[in-house]
């Protein structure tokens, strides 16, 4: 009988400690949650301590093994923290490294090619090393312009350059151009990467990381750049 009377009040006494700690959460809404998981844990342990049986007392041990895990819990949430403004500055600083790269031409995955006083150019991103490349250049209709025979090339990025003549000998309008890649290994076609070209123009700083603004092909991750020319 005196052990239910013990561990109704035990009950109690744990519910009025929750009951106090939602009160005192719902009137401070900006309270840290790791401080109340601390909060709560110490005043439900000291309950637990006042209303033990004399005779049959809590564990040492248990004692220390919710302590250990409390101090863990608190440890994982200060190295998040820890984490966090370490990207945070992390991102920054990449951010004022990218404006270095305002007002260079880079390439970055795409397949347009912008034709302007004579010369365009583009880049292949080789997966492997090929025996020959070629490009194939499309103008706004889908008709066939130019074809470069860019040779055999090792795995890597490789840049090319169009003079804005055509197949026929003729000069190409000015404008904004569509191609197309294909490699050649041992007899083996494949569909290596297209990359064009663009200057930075802007950096914009983000969470994730800086966006570099790249005129008409728009904003790419600073890990996009495959190539600054």
């Amino acid at each position: 009988m005196a052990a239910q009377i013990q561990d109704s009040a035990l009950i109690a006494s744990l519910n009025a400690a929750n009951s106090s700690l939602a009160n005192k959460k719902n009137s401070t809404s900006t309270a840290n949650s790791t401080a109340e998981a601390q909060d709560r844990f110490l005043l439900m342990l000291t309950t637990q301590l006042k209303n033990q049986d004399p005779l049959n007392p809590m564990d040492n041990a248990q004692i220390t093994s919710q302590m250990a895990q409390l101090s863990t819990v608190t440890g994982i949430d200060k190295l998040n923290e820890t984490l966090q403004a370490l990207s945070d500055s992390m991102a920054m600083g990449q951010s004022v490294s990218a404006t270095s790269m305002i007002g260079h031409g880079v390439l970055v995955p795409g397949s347009t090619l912008n034709l302007a006083n004579g010369q365009a150019i583009g880049g292949v991103d080789l997966a492997q090393p090929a025996d020959s490349v070629s490009v194939t250049i499309q103008d706004a209709a889908g008709n066939v312009v130019r074809t470069l025979q860019l040779g055999a090339h090792d795995a890597g990025v490789l840049p090319f350059t169009w003079d804005g003549q055509t197949d026929a000998g003729a000069a190409a309008a000015e404008g904004s151009y569509k191609f197309t890649v294909e490699a050649v290994l041992s007899d083996k076609k494949s569909i290596p990467d297209s990359l064009a070209f663009g200057m930075v123009n802007a950096v914009t700083p983000g969470v994730s990381g800086a966006t570099l603004e790249i005129g008409k092909l728009g904003g790419f991750a600073l890990s996009a750049i495959k190539q600054v020319l």
